[in-house]
């Protein structure tokens, strides 16, 4: 059975939610800008599943009624440090011109495509993306000309993109550094602590993955070190 849209007065918007601080944030700015949100998160084989029940808690935080979680198993055939065990997380920092090996391989344009599904589906005149292409990363599908060239093919390959209604990919975060992303969490009243961006597969963040040291640096930045999950060690 198809859902109501959330509060028909307002434009509609799907906001993919990882349960990370960076999708969180999207979702609240989108809020703030006076959409009503749909949430879909995605169970792809990840190792750190712990954050799809951050996804939850964070979507049930922001107001966020509808969040949707579709499967869709990437780590069948790994490629990457967050979908397969026997490759290593690294936890040594960025190497210059290096794609980590914690890129997986068409994670976003699987992810991207099935958003824009709903959102054609729904109507939403938006599709909110937390990516980034300041952070250490460096991963080809968070990079604005990316995001550029799917938004083309988004206009091309949907029947409301031909008929001149394609949905907008709105990436607020893809020029911040994390700091500034810390600073807006905080000002949006995100439930920063309910939020998980480490890689490793504990219940616990491990504080030494790139993510936790790259999300620890910007919290303590920010003026917030109780935050941090190096915090009380």
């Amino acid at each position: 059975m198809t859902a109501p849209s959330p509060d028909p007065t307002r434009p509609l918007a799907i906001a993919l939610l990882s349960g990370g601080l960076d999708s969180a944030t999207a979702a609240a700015l989108a809020l703030e800008a006076g959409h009503a949100v749909i949430a879909l998160s995605l169970d792809y084989g990840q190792r750190h599943r712990r954050e799809l029940e951050a996804a939850a808690t964070v979507a049930a935080a922001l107001g966020i009624a509808e969040h949707h979680t579709l499967g869709v198993n990437l780590a069948a055939w790994g490629g990457s440090a967050l979908t397969d065990s026997a490759i290593t997380m690294p936890t040594a920092g960025p190497e210059p011109d290096v794609i980590p090996s914690t890129y997986v391989p068409g994670r976003n344009t699987v992810f991207i495509a099935l958003g824009l599904s709903l959102a054609e589906a729904r109507g939403a005149t938006r599709l909110v993306l937390g990516v980034n292409a300041v952070d250490y990363s460096g991963y080809p599908d968070c990079r604005p000309d990316y995001l550029a060239a799917f938004q083309q093919l988004a206009g091309l390959g949907s029947k409301a993109g031909r008929q001149g209604r394609s949905t907008e990919l709105w990436a607020p975060l893809v020029h911040w550094s994390k700091t500034e992303i810390v600073q807006q969490a905080l000002r949006l009243g995100v439930p920063i602590e309910a939020t998980w961006s480490c890689y490793s597969g504990g219940d616990a963040p491990c504080g030494v993955c790139d993510s936790c040291r790259i999300r620890d640096a910007a919290l303590i930045e920010a003026g917030r070190p109780d935050l941090a999950s190096s915090h009380g060690r």
